[in-house]
């Protein structure tokens, strides 16, 4: 009885100490964000710009984070500003813009930080290394991306999730009373079956037309947004500790990752089982000629989900809400496909024919610039450096190119900037003509320009070309401007609630 006394007491104990821990441990966080709450509010530096940012008064005025920060830059002599509290300059300039990504590539690194806020999610994928990692990376998939092989495979998967899943679910909600669909998720569901299927040769049938909740798709989404929320705490101590004590949105991200790491283990290990195949075009049977490492290769694959997904959903919602606010674009698009494709084309564009379209091009990229996939891109100067329009950057600095502030430039773009009008890409001729990357750097730009650029260009000229040719698209909620909720990539907060009719002359391409 005495030994099970002592036992019940030394439980008891045991108990008690952790219950002190686990308050001392939660008393100190709780001072600690009280007090980055009044740092917050008292900041070190008194300038308008970061008194503005600490108290969120800009939100008075924008209903967005970007265009505040586009308001500022315009009102710059250089395009430039300084957010002294985040330690961060943001800029506008294209000659700052080539310093960074060209002249200086060097000194501009992705930097620790960076990769400390997305080292839980991509590890050592592309998007998150610099040096010989990133390099070894970006030779491996310049080498792959760039075979005719792999795009005629991506092609073919694109085509396949139109045709069998995005056609017919539209299809299916067409005439209906409570026929409003957000479009938005559509497309994101459309990119995730279409890029897992390239990356991982793995199909979570997002698209079906019961349109399933998929674990892995869900734990993809929180892990994003966990992750982009770290870079907005006041301080990295803050989440760090969180992650430390596995509480809140630290343990809800490391949920995530784990459902994520055990489905690319178990598609790793059955590939592994396998062997090599011709029959196998997806990128991960490809890097697993030439890397054993399986968390390498866990790593890089979902460096390329997380980009192809996001990406192309981003850009195909901000078209189609553009395109219902401007229905001449739409019906130009539509003249242009008639004269390459015919009227009673059935089928999708091909390479060739999708090349002839220029007004297309010039339509895509003229929504990226109004609405690019990701709205802002940092780096950080690893020495003391001075921009071109004689910025002083401090080594550490954390230098910011803004793309989505740039599109809306009158000293870039002239006094019509805000306005959708894709004939400013084309010729007298009709023929399009692009505008330098440092000016227009939605796809980066330099040593890092994104290696998938045309791959993604193809998704959603075949995407858009589809739906235009079949669909009449409007938003249901009138002319609200989009806002956005933070993020990797520009996602529109509610979603974008369309009605989809069908055109009695479309095509049945």
């Amino acid at each position: 009885m005495e030994s099970g006394s002592s036992s019940s007491c030394l439980f008891q104990s045991v108990q008690t100490t952790f219950f002190l821990l686990f308050l001392s441990f939660t008393l100190l966080f709780s001072v600690f964000s009280f007090l980055i709450y009044v740092f917050r509010l008292k900041p070190l530096c008194g300038c308008d710009v970061c008194a503005a940012y600490l108290s969120a008064s800009w939100t008075k005025e924008f209903d967005n984070l970007c265009d505040w920060y586009t308001h500022l830059l315009r009102k710059s002599p250089t395009g430039t500003i300084h957010v002294h509290v985040l330690g961060n300059v943001v800029t506008a300039n294209p000659d700052n813009v080539e310093h960074m990504l060209r002249t200086r590539f060097d000194n501009y690194p992705k930097g620790k930080p960076f990769s400390a806020i997305l080292g839980d999610l991509l590890g050592r994928g592309i998007f998150n290394v610099d040096g010989d990692s990133w390099m070894f990376q970006r030779k491996m998939a310049s080498l792959e991306l760039g075979s005719v092989s792999i795009r005629a495979y991506a092609f073919e998967v694109v085509a396949s999730e139109i045709k069998n899943r995005l056609v017919p679910l539209l299809s299916s909600v067409c005439g209906k009373d409570d026929g409003v669909l957000d479009l938005q998720d559509v497309f994101r569901r459309f990119s995730f079956d279409s890029i897992c299927k390239f990356s991982f040769g793995l199909d979570p049938g997002c698209l079906n037309l019961s349109l399933p909740v998929s674990e892995f798709a869900e734990a993809f989404d929180a892990a994003s947004r966990l992750s982009a929320e770290r870079a907005m705490s006041p301080s990295p101590l803050v989440w760090r500790i969180k992650r430390l004590l596995n509480v809140g949105s630290e343990r809800r991200l490391r949920e995530a990752i784990k459902t994520i790491n055990a489905l690319a283990d178990g598609v790793i290990k059955q590939k592994r089982e396998m062997g090599p195949s011709k029959d196998h075009n997806d990128l991960l049977s490809r890097f697993m000629t030439t890397i054993d490492d399986d968390k390498y290769l866990r790593d890089i694959v979902v460096s390329f989900l997380l980009a192809g997904r996001d990406t192309v959903a981003s850009g195909l919602t901000s078209f189609f809400w553009l395109l219902s606010q401007n229905p001449e674009v739409r019906d130009a698009i539509r003249e242009e496909s008639d004269r390459v494709l015919g009227q009673t084309s059935d089928g999708l564009a091909s390479f060739d024919q999708m090349r002839k379209m220029h007004y297309l091009q010039a339509a895509l990229y003229e929504c990226m610039r109004l609405f690019p996939p990701v709205q802002f891109d940092s780096k950080y100067a690893q020495d003391d450096d001075v921009l071109p329009d004689a910025t002083w950057v401090k080594k550490g600095t954390r230098v910011t190119y803004h793309p989505y502030a740039m599109g809306r430039m009158e000293g870039l773009w002239g006094p019509d900037c805000l306005e959708f009008r894709p004939r400013r890409w084309l010729t007298r001729g009709g023929v399009f003509s692009p505008e330098s990357p440092y000016k227009y750097p939605v796809f980066q730009a330099g040593v890092r320009v994104c290696l998938g650029k045309e791959m993604a260009l193809v998704e959603m000229k075949t995407v858009a070309l589809a739906l235009v040719r079949r669909f009449d698209v409007q938003v249901a909620n009138g002319h609200c401007g989009p806002r956005f909720a933070p993020g990797l990539t520009a996602t529109i907060r509610g979603g974008l609630p369309v009605v989809i009719e069908e055109r009695s002359v479309a095509s049945t391409g």
